[in-house]
């Protein structure tokens, strides 16, 4: 298998604060010249400074690889086929009470660097290994290159979230939500 000239994070959510698109824009600009690091946004801007932020980020030109690419909103069947097609996936929030996209990456079996806030705490796991804190693109870049470059961390994430998968499974949430009803009328 012929290894692609980009690995692609995927950022899925419209822009607005409390998503914070900020923070992996600001992270593309810290990757060393070298990487192969892509981010393709899906998710409407919903302010004039996302828009303009995003377009300018698009219009640029990089050493290697073009890092970010913009669709401004997909039909979710397309924003799916994006989720399989991923080497990762990004989640910057600064609040979440848990994003269902990290449901349909980890059941599509790809990793997730995420922010270090509750929701997403309690959805990948306390010792998940992808956390970043929340707003520092620092930290997120340094992810980002460690997860291009080190298959061995990239397994380690992509093992942990087919772990929590089984969390998700339909049939579980089914099982557990009937037996809260059942509990609640008891």
């Amino acid at each position: 298998m012929r290894e692609r000239r980009t690995f692609d994070v995927l950022l899925v959510g419209h822009m607005r604060a409390e998503k914070d698109p900020r923070t992996p824009m600001r992270a593309l600009e810290r990757l060393p010249d070298d990487s192969r690091v892509r981010l393709i946004h899906i998710g409407r801007a919903l302010e004039d400074e996302y828009r303009l932020a995003a377009q300018a980020l698009q219009a640029r030109t990089w050493p290697t690889v073009q890092r970010y690419v913009w669709h401004a909103g997909l039909p979710h069947g397309a924003t799916l086929r994006h989720i399989a097609n991923a080497d990762a996936m990004v989640i910057s929030s600064v609040m979440e009470g848990g994003a269902n996209v990290i449901i349909e990456a980890v059941n599509a079996g790809v990793p997730v660097l995420a922010s270090c806030i509750p929701g997403n705490v309690g959805m990948l796991g306390r010792d998940y290994e992808g956390y970043f804190p929340p707003g520092d693109d620092g930290a997120l870049a340094r992810l980002l290159v460690r997860a291009s470059r080190d298959r061995a961390f990239l397994t380690a994430l992509q093992k942990q979230c087919t772990r929590r998968a089984l969390l998700f499974a339909p049939t579980r949430e089914e099982a557990e939500v009937t037996g809260l009803v059942r509990d609640a009328l008891a």
